[in-house]
């Protein structure tokens, strides 16, 4: 038998190189050295034992389950083989079906390595304070109560609320917001939320089994569980073909009395198109699509992907590009554009708060030059300050100046600062996370180039920005504030009723990617988001998202041509030896003409093709 402990795909590989080994020794034994036949069917034996007996319990296993697939005609034409004596028959079929399974297998992905992914991240150890004292220590010794120490850029290993220090916290990996959150005394903060640039006093509101973060971990081992095994193309084609070849192959039996007549049957119709010629096409369609910056994963991606009719998006990272971006400047009276956003860009230099660079970037692109500061200061809580050009300068937020009875303008969806200028209101700059500039067009190509009835947006953000960005890309259905618990229910509920694609590229998402049809993961930003993924585009563009859908839709249909072009031979070989005119040595001769020239057509797939994809980005 194989291996104790050998992982399936593993054992498949292993089961391959066995028999590709046993056939050659045989063959050298029998026709170059001349050996005596017991030397030589040696390596038969030992093929048929190692490898096949393994398959058949396999298969064995499969048939109590009432799964029905192209390989349990294999199985039968193992057996009969050795039945019959036809020992390097039975070898050959060993070989086709280990080696076909080990390369449908080799893109496929493991959840353990998703929540290997997951406790990885986190940090085992928490530095706990005690009577002016810091010391390392287990998570799990971390109490309710406990106060921790978190360093900058470092993993807040609880959820709690801070104590002491002025910083921010990066926590767009659990709840979607592109933005850093400023966090000062009173603040709540969030297990897996990345630290800024201060060092923050933290106190322990929960056990880390109860933390927000051990939440996600245990609702992906949920989702894991419950996630259903795909049908496969060569199992439902399989699912008619089998029967019918078993059919033939013991009405050849029947009126003839010659059980060789049934083995001849089985060797021509043992689906090697099946078993063989669509892994080389999923193969060949992983190398395109990773030659094209989309990774694949799981290769079932392929199959399933022109079928969703129902398309999820999260919010920030996918249809947005995950970062603030100044979208609109409200001067007041007396004051320009250009002028307030060339000091306020001049004096954001210095500073780092999660805005400035949006400033910055907004005042390069305007190419408003920009001047020496000088008496910056940025004290917590009160906002920047300085002199520019003589001229003083103050950004806060509106908390700042709420009851001094300025006329500001109406509250609006996304982020917010006011500047002043010498002491007057000058202007408030407004931010929001910016749509792609091709998610409009995107989410209108998706009806009628790829039959998608549905399209809905699934955000952790708040209602306000979600709204803005459905109106902006024209999505109808939107839902707001979702945990990642609420997200899996969401994804589960149309999951039920038909195939669906979901794309995210949050912590947040991981469930969710995990329990749609297809999972769909956008740029590196978290291992664990790309582990739960079936296919991760790494340029994180909507286009990529096209040509992924035509890559699977090519792959499909030469997939088709290479099985059913096989089979459809096969079943004249078929019924040529059902009638006793192909004996099983030349019917496994014309087995492996048929193998080449689907395996040969299967090729294909790996090669570019013109109609890569048919979106147009505005």
């Amino acid at each position: 038998m194989t291996p104790a402990g050998l992982s399936s795909d593993r054992q498949d590989t292993y089961i391959a190189v066995l028999a590709i080994a046993g056939i050659l020794l045989h063959l050298a034994l029998r026709y170059v050295f001349h050996a005596p036949p017991a030397a030589w069917r040696a390596p038969l034996y030992v093929t048929l034992l190692l490898g096949g007996a393994p398959l058949l319990l396999g298969l064995a296993r499969r048939l109590l389950d009432r799964e029905f697939g192209s390989d349990l005609l294999a199985g039968v034409s193992i057996v009969a083989s050795i039945l019959l004596g036809q020992y390097l028959v039975g070898s050959i079929v060993v070989l086709m079906l280990s080696g076909g399974t080990a390369l449908e297998q080799y893109a496929t992905r493991r959840a353990s390595s998703v929540l290997e992914a997951l406790a990885r991240r986190m940090p085992q150890t928490a530095h706990r304070k005690r009577d002016s004292t810091v010391a390392d220590v287990a998570l799990s010794e971390v109490a309710i109560g406990d106060v921790v120490s978190v360093y900058p850029h470092e993993i807040c290993p609880v959820d709690g609320v801070v104590l002491e220090g002025h910083g921010t916290m990066d926590e767009a990996y659990l709840t979607g917001e592109p933005f850093e959150i400023s966090k000062t005394p009173g603040s709540r903060v969030l297990s897996g939320a990345i630290n800024g640039e201060a060092v923050l006093t933290v106190q322990a509101e929960k056990l880390a089994v109860d933390s927000r973060y051990s939440k996600i971990m245990q609702v992906m081992r949920e989702s894991e569980q419950k996630r259903p095994r795909l049908r496969r193309l060569g199992d439902r084609l399989g699912a008619w073909y089998t029967p019918a070849a078993l059919a033939v192959a013991g009405f050849g039996w029947l009126i003839s009395g010659d059980p060789l007549r049934f083995l001849a049957v089985l060797v021509i119709a043992t689906p090697c198109p099946l078993l063989i010629a669509i892994p080389v096409a999923v193969i060949g369609a992983i190398s395109l699509s990773a030659r094209r910056g989309i990774i694949i994963k799981n290769s079932a991606v392929l199959e399933q992907i022109t079928t969703c009719r129902t398309l999820i998006f999260d919010k920030t990272g996918t249809l947005t590009y995950g970062k603030p971006a100044l979208t609109e400047v409200l001067c007041a009276p007396g004051f320009t554009e250009t002028e307030v956003l060339g000091l306020a860009a001049s004096l954001e230099r210095y500073s780092k708060h999660p805005l400035a660079g949006a400033i910055l970037s907004a005042a390069q692109q305007s190419q408003v030059a920009l001047q020496e500061a000088a008496r910056v200061g940025e004290k917590p809580g009160a906002g920047l300050a300085g002199i520019v050009a003589g001229r003083e300068i103050h950004i806060t937020g509106r908390a700042k100046v709420a009851n001094t009875g300025l006329a500001l303008p109406p509250v609006a969806p996304g982020m917010e600062c006011l500047v002043f200028l010498d002491g007057a209101y000058a202007a408030a700059f407004r931010f929001h996370d910016a749509p792609r500039q091709e998610s409009r067009s995107f989410v209108h190509h998706l009806g009628p180039r790829h039959q998608v009835n549905k399209v809905m947006l699934v955000s952790g953000d708040r209602e306000a920005e979600v709204r803005y960005l459905a109106e902006i890309v024209g999505i109808t259905e939107v839902h707001f504030g979702m945990s990642p618990e609420e997200k899996l229910a969401i994804v589960n509920e149309e999951t039920s009723r038909g195939r669906t694609l979901f794309v995210g590229d949050g912590i947040n998402d991981a469930p969710a990617l995990m329990a749609a049809t297809v999972g769909l993961a956008f740029g590196q930003n978290s291992d664990i988001t790309s582990e739960a993924a079936d296919a991760v585009i790494l340029s994180a563009s909507l286009d990529k998202v096209d040509e992924l859908i035509h890559i699977g839709r090519r792959m499909r249909s030469v997939a088709l041509q290479s099985a059913v072009g096989g089979m459809a031979v096969s079943i004249a070989g078929m019924l040529a030896a059902a009638a006793g005119y192909l004996p099983p040595l030349e019917g496994a001769i014309l087995q492996e003409i048929i193998d080449v020239v689907a395996v040969l057509n299967a090729v294909r797939v790996a090669l570019p093709f013109r109609d890569l994809t048919d979106f147009e980005p505005l």
